[in-house]
C-alpha cells in the first residue's frame, strides 16, 4: 500500500465520505487511491472555487468534513476565496494539496510556489507531509483538527513522492472533541442582566441557530421580554413554523449603531461583538455604543445550545414558549417581478425541509423577512463576503442531504464567478433549483457609490456596475452546462416554475428578469 491509499483509507475510517476535486499531475496517486477505496465518493469540479465552496456547503449540512483535492499552489489559489468564506462559516474542511516531489522542489519547476504561505490565512491547521509512513497519521490529525467544534479548515500538503512511496497500514482515527461547556458564572451574569428589567438583545450565531438553541432562545425571550436577533450572515440557521422568528442584525453599520443605541445590553450567544463590514468615514469599526454593554454568554466554539438551555432553566422559563412562529405563507404574488415578489414567490411554494443558500445580495432581504413562518427549512448565507459562494455551496449541501431539495437563491453578477457548479449539479444529478436574480447590474456597488457621497457617478463608474452589455443569457449557459432552464418575467410564471422545479428530481435553473 502506498502513502496515498493509506491516507484515503484513514480518511474514510474517520468518517470522510466525499472528495471534491480538480486534480493534476502531482495528485495522480491520490486519484488512483480513490479507485482503490470505493467508499470515498469523488466529485469533479471544473474550477477549484467550486470544489472548496461545495466542501463548505457539505460541511455546514453534514457537520463533518469533506476532502478537497487540489493541484499545487495555483490550483489551491483558485479555491482560496471560498475557503475564506468557509473559515468565516466555521465549516469543517480538509484540503489535500498535491505538491512536487520533495527532491524536485530545488529545481524550481514552473508550478512551484509557497503553498504554506497561501494556506495559512484560510486554514486553522497546516502541515506538509514528510514521509509516506506518516501520511496516514497526518490525515487523521487533519480530520481531527477540521472537526474541532464548531468546525475549521485544515490543509495537508502532500508531495507526490510521499503519495507514491510505500507505506504501512492505515492509522487509527482520532476521536473528535466535544464543544466546551460554558461556565456557570457567565450564565448567571446573563441571567442577572435579563432580570434587571433593562432593555436587552440576545444575538445568536453558530450552533445557537440550530433547533435546540432556537427553542431555548424562545423560552428566554418569552420569559424575559428581550429581543432575539441572528447574526447578519448566518452559516446555517433553522427557520420556519414552530421555531422562534428572529430578527436579523442589519448590514449597514449606522443601522446597527442605531439598533444597539436603543438597548442597554447585548448578550452574545455564538457570536463575537458586531463590527462594520467595511470602514466608512466617521464610522467606528466596533458597533456597540458606549451606552450598551456587551456580555458573552457563549463563544462560537463553545456549546452554545446547552448554554442557552441552561440560561432558560436558570430563569425558570417554561418549556413551551408562545414566541414560536405559527404556520403561515404569503399569498402567491402576481404582476411585475421585484425583490418583494421574488421573495414572496419562494415563500409561497417552498416545501418542508428545503435548504436555501442565499447569495441573492440586494434582492434577498424580502425573502428572509417573509419566510419566517413557512414550513421548517434551513437557511444558509454568504459568510465571508467573497462572492461566488452560492452555487457551489448549494451543490455541496445537496450532496450532504440527498433527501432534501436545495434552492440556490443567486444574484447574477456573483453567480458568474462559479457558474461551473451547474455542470457538477448535472453530472451528479443533484436536486438543486437555481433561481437567478437577473437585475443585470452590481446593484450593491451603486448603493455604495451613493453612500460614498457620489450621487451622480460618471459613465465610467456606472459602466463598472453594469453587466447588461452584453446581456448574460443564463438560460443558454445553463443548458450548455447540462441543466434545464427557463426565463421568467412575471411573478405568476415564477411561482409556477418554482413549484415545478422544486418538485421534480434533478437540477433546474430559473432566470428571473428584474
Amino acid at each position: 500500500m502506498n502513502g496515498a491509499e493509506s491516507l484515503i483509507r484513514t480518511s474514510v475510517a474517520a468518517g470522510a465520505e466525499v472528495c471534491f476535486t480538480n486534480p493534476g499531475t502531482t495528485e495522480m496517486h491520490l486519484v488512483a487511491a480513490l479507485d482503490a477505496v470505493p467508499d470515498m465518493r469523488p466529485v469533479l469540479g471544473l474550477f477549484e472555487g467550486v470544489c472548496t465552496g461545495a466542501a463548505d456547503g457539505y460541511g455546514r449540512m453534514a457537520d463533518k468534513p469533506a476532502l478537497t483535492l487540489l493541484h499545487l499552489g495555483p490550483g489551491f489559489a483558485n479555491g482560496i476565496a471560498n475557503l475564506h468564506n468557509a473559515r468565516r462559516a466555521r465549516s469543517p474542511i480538509v484540503n489535500l494539496i498535491g505538491d512536487h516531489a520533495i527532491w524536485h522542489v530545488d529545481a524550481d519547476p514552473p508550478l512551484a510556489s509557497d503553498i504554506e504561505s497561501l494556506a495559512r490565512p484560510v486554514s486553522s491547521w497546516v502541515r506538509v507531509a514528510k514521509s509516506p509512513h506518516d501520511l496516514a497519521q497526518d490525515g487523521a490529525e487533519a480530520i481531527a483538527a477540521a472537526s474541532r467544534p464548531p468546525g475549521a479548515v485544515a490543509t495537508l500538503i502532500v508531495p507526490s513522492d510521499v503519495a507514491w512511496g510505500e507505506a504501512g497500514a492505515p492509522e487509527s482515527t482520532i476521536a473528535p472533541e466535544s464543544a466546551p461547556l460554558v461556565d456557570a458564572a457567565r450564565i448567571d451574569t446573563a441571567a442577572g442582566v435579563l432580570r434587571s428589567g433593562e432593555p436587552a438583545i440576545l444575538l445568536l450565531g453558530a450552533h445557537g441557530l440550530r433547533e435546540a438553541g432556537l427553542r431555548a432562545a424562545a423560552r428566554i425571550a418569552g420569559r424575559m421580554g428581550c429581543r432575539l436577533f441572528c447574526e447578519t450572515f448566518p452559516a446555517r440557521m433553522e427557520r420556519g413554523a414552530g421555531l422562534a422568528a428572529l430578527e436579523r442584525l442589519p448590514y449597514f453599520p449606522e443601522q446597527v449603531i442605531e439598533l444597539l443605541g436603543s438597548t442597554a445590553h447585548l448578550i452574545l450567544a455564538g457570536v463575537t461583538e458586531p463590527v462594520a463590514f467595511f470602514g466608512y468615514p466617521q464610522t467606528p469599526s466596533r458597533l456597540v455604543p458606549e451606552s450598551c454593554r456587551a456580555h458573552s454568554l457563549a463563544r462560537p466554539e463553545e456549546d452554545v445550545g446547552r448554554a442557552l438551555e441552561a440560561l432558560a432553566d436558570v430563569l425558570g422559563a417554561p418549556e413551551e414558549s408562545a414566541l414560536v412562529a405559527a404556520p403561515a405563507r404569503p399569498t402567491r404574488p402576481t404582476g411585475q417581478l421585484s425583490p418583494t415578489t421574488l421573495g414572496s414567490a419562494i415563500a409561497a411554494v417552498q416545501p418542508e425541509g428545503l435548504i436555501v443558500m442565499d447569495e441573492a445580495a440586494t434582492s434577498g432581504l424580502p425573502y428572509f423577512l417573509g419566510a419566517g413562518r413557512c414550513p421548517p427549512h434551513t437557511y444558509m448565507s454568504l459568510t465571508g463576503g467573497a462572492i461566488g459562494q452560492g452555487l457551489p455551496c448549494a451543490t455541496g449541501a445537496a450532496i450532504a442531504c440527498p433527501d432534501r431539495p436545495v434552492l440556490a437563491f443567486q444574484a447574477d453578477g456573483s453567480g458568474m464567478y462559479t457558474l461551473q457548479s451547474l455542470w457538477t449539479q448535472a453530472r451528479e444529478s443533484l436536486d438543486v433549483t437555481t433561481l437567478i436574480c437577473a437585475n443585470r447590474e452590481y446593484r450593491i456597488l451603486r448603493i455604495e457609490l451613493s453612500r460614498a457621497g457620489i450621487s451622480e457617478p460618471g459613465p465610467q463608474a456606472l459602466a463598472l456596475t453594469d453587466i447588461s452589455n452584453p446581456i448574460i443569457d443564463w438560460v443558454e449557459l445553463s443548458w450548455a452546462l447540462g441543466v434545464p432552464a427557463k426565463r421568467v418575467e412575471s411573478a405568476e410564471v415564477l411561482v409556477e416554475e418554482l413549484e415545478r422545479a422544486l418538485a421534480e428530481p434533478g437540477p433546474h435553473l430559473i432566470e428571473a428578469v428584474l
